[in-house]
């Protein structure tokens, strides 16, 4: 079967997935691309971050389009916050692929910090309650700046995460914090690929793969974005739930696959 092929499948359902549940998608692509071991860590997080950014831009569109109203001051600041912290996180990235030199080595790193972010999310999804209730705009940009650093250095588009730190700091309900959430994927992979473009690394990557990978993501972050206006937060909170655990034992399997 081709591999662009492959590639459209999983990107269109983990769009899907991730733009209802403000996901973002990555943290589905970035476990299945190991798996399948196509291409190296480098390209993967590269091929990753081009398809939830291109979610992003159409999730965003279709809330917006179903009404949803967004607090502008609030985006903008962790906005910018997201592009600092993608900015980092991507520099972070690329020094331990140099400082260990051994792609499996980093891979495992992702995965421990993938798996252990997770968990934690999970268990306040299911159990949390305590919100602090946050409303400075600094405050919205520091918590970009970490979301944004986070999500590159792991090349997920970190949305699990995004969107459980968004509920523990502002007190969002899953449907405001989702919306969040993808709004700071797009600005923190905006910067990931800003940093690639200016280093030069584009001519590593297959580009011909592009033209699977972006409408896919479009096609996923668009009926993401049609279903979401659909359901409720009960429903969506269901769904993470259930997307988060799959990705953990994602994570456990290629984890364990690394080394043996």
């Amino acid at each position: 079967m081709s591999i662009y092929f492959i590639y459209f499948l999983i990107i269109v359902l983990a769009n899907t997935i991730g733009a209802i549940s403000g996901m973002g998608g990555g943290v589905i692509i970035k476990p299945m691309f190991d798996a399948l071991g196509y291409h190296s860590l480098e390209a993967i997080a590269f091929y990753s971050c081009v398809a939830v950014f291109t979610m992003s831009i159409a999730s965003t569109y279709k809330q917006v389009k179903n009404g949803f109203e967004i607090n502008w001051s609030n985006a903008s600041a962790i906005s910018l916050g997201s592009v600092i912290g993608g900015v980092a996180g991507n520099k972070l990235f690329n020094y331990l692929l140099s400082y260990y030199g051994d792609q499996k080595q980093v891979q495992f790193l992702q995965i421990i910090l993938t798996v252990l972010s997770l968990v934690f999310v999970l268990i306040y999804t299911l159990k949390g309650t305590k919100t602090f209730q946050l409303t400075n705009l600094v405050m919205y940009f520091l918590v970009g700046g970490i979301l944004g650093g986070f999500s590159t250095l792991l090349g997920i588009g970190g949305g699990p995460i995004n969107v459980s730190f968004l509920i523990v700091c502002f007190s969002l309900t899953m449907k405001e914090a989702t919306v969040y959430s993808i709004i700071t994927i797009f600005f923190s992979q905006l910067a990931k690929l800003f940093e690639i473009a200016f280093s030069g690394s584009y001519e590593n990557f297959d580009l011909s793969l592009l033209i699977a990978i972006i409408p896919a993501a479009i096609i996923g972050g668009y009926i993401g974005g049609i279903i979401s206006g659909k359901l409720s937060d009960k429903w969506v909170t269901k769904l993470f739930v259930s997307v988060v655990c799959l990705v953990i034992l994602m994570n456990l399997y290629n984890g364990w696959q690394l080394y043996h």
